[in-house]
């Protein structure tokens, strides 16, 4: 079932200290642990975007890392029901038998606004830095009902310096609910007009199938509504499209179809990225390199979103990658046995961890390319791992 706003799942609530680390199944040990890391809770990093520039990040603790994952699958994935206008990292709307009913992906978004004629965009400015810890102690008071105790506690393991930062696992689904309180009501507002409202994360459409359409209403609505929570709109991302000889463009998709398509000048350089991966292919030896596997994965990548929309190149594109698969080196052979003989000695003791199981998985991962040269050790090493699978009643309880 879908609703028109965020909603809660269950009943319960998470009444006390205890019963949140009952919930969480970590000890009050490690929750205070890493409530006291202070400045240690996360290591300064940078990311260089698309654009050339760099995007300051923060990476978590361990301690912090395994708590914030927690309460990702176990309060924002299990607890919370998600609106028709939120896309991005939340979960796929799904029916009682289990099945994807509504993707909350990027092309997803995009088929909201198929078929308009004008299009308002909004981006919200430095969106985490901007949520401030009373907002976020909000969400988990006035939205899950939590008391003050925990939903203090909460907002302290979401936040750093008092604001949500890139790099802490829970800041994506508390960004798509800072507004939890606000936006239906811009949404319903919007819709008695005719527009269509959608929010992947920061990035905020509004469509409407009138030529030169005027925005100026929608705007107000939506700078009052962000302002209600301190969050800044960028100015500089702010932009209205009308319909002309240019298609409508939301999220690198065209929207002036039925469903949304990717341009044509984007097909052209994956067949380009594609011929390029098949040049370096054709050089001795190159296709043991991890710089190889590194550009064939990343050109994988991006013909696999041709499948997303359903574009008839893709089979064609995946079929050419496919003879130029990476080839294992001989330190691909030497490191996936290593990798085996250490697992193999921490299974006793590490069999229930989280990281014993990235590491299995990581090791079945290289497999699938070692077997493509050597098939029989890599079917003696699966053999060997059967033996030290992770402990999956405690796996799924990560």
């Amino acid at each position: 079932m879908q609703k028109d706003k965020p909603y809660i799942t269950t009943t319960n609530v998470i009444s006390s200290i205890p019963n949140l680390c009952k919930s969480l199944n970590i000890t009050e040990d490690e929750l205070s642990q890493a409530l006291s890391l202070g400045s240690d809770m996360y290591v300064r990093d940078r990311v260089e975007k698309s654009d050339g520039s760099y995007r300051v990040i923060h990476k978590p603790h361990y301690l912090l890392r395994k708590i914030q994952r927690r309460i990702n699958k176990r309060i924002f994935q299990k607890l919370v029901g998600w609106p028709s206008y939120i896309f991005g990292s939340v979960p796929n709307t799904v029916n009682y038998k289990g099945e994807v009913v509504e993707p909350k992906d990027y092309v997803s978004c995009a088929a909201q606004h198929c078929g308009a004629k004008s299009l308002l965009k909004l981006d919200i400015k430095d969106f985490f830095d901007n949520i401030h810890i009373y907002h976020v102690e909000r969400i988990f008071s006035g939205f899950f009902h939590y008391n003050e105790e925990v939903s203090k506690t909460l907002s302290q393991i979401c936040t750093y310096n008092n604001v949500v930062v890139q790099g802490a696992l829970t800041s994506s689904y508390i960004a798509s609910l800072c507004l939890w309180d606000k936006e239906l009501e811009v949404v319903e507002r919007l819709k008695r007009k005719n527009l269509v409202y959608t929010r992947l994360v920061d990035d905020i459409t509004v469509s409407s199938k009138v030529s030169n359409y005027q925005f100026d209403n929608a705007s107000a609505l939506i700078v009052e509504m962000l302002r209600s929570k301190d969050l800044p709109v960028n100015n500089n991302k702010t932009k209205v499209f009308h319909a002309t000889i240019e298609p409508l463009m939301v999220h690198g998709m065209r929207v002036n179809f039925k469903e949304p398509r990717y341009p044509s000048d984007e097909v052209r350089r994956l067949r380009a990225a594609v011929r390029n991966v098949e040049m370096l292919a054709s050089e001795p030896g190159y296709r043991t390199t991890f710089a190889y596997r590194k550009d064939f994965n990343r050109c994988m990548g991006r013909v696999s979103k041709l499948k997303r929309v359903k574009h008839e190149k893709h089979k064609h594109l995946v079929e050419r990658l496919n003879k130029v698969l990476p080839l294992p080196s001989r330190t691909d052979l030497r490191r996936c046995k290593l990798s085996v003989r250490r697992l193999e000695n921490d299974y006793n003791k590490k069999r229930e961890s989280y990281w014993y199981k990235k590491r299995f998985y990581m090791v079945h991962d290289r497999l699938n390319v070692l077997q493509r040269t050597y098939f029989k050790t890599a079917y003696q090493l699966r053999e060997r791992l059967k033996k030290i699978r992770p402990w999956y009643d405690h796996v799924e309880n990560e």
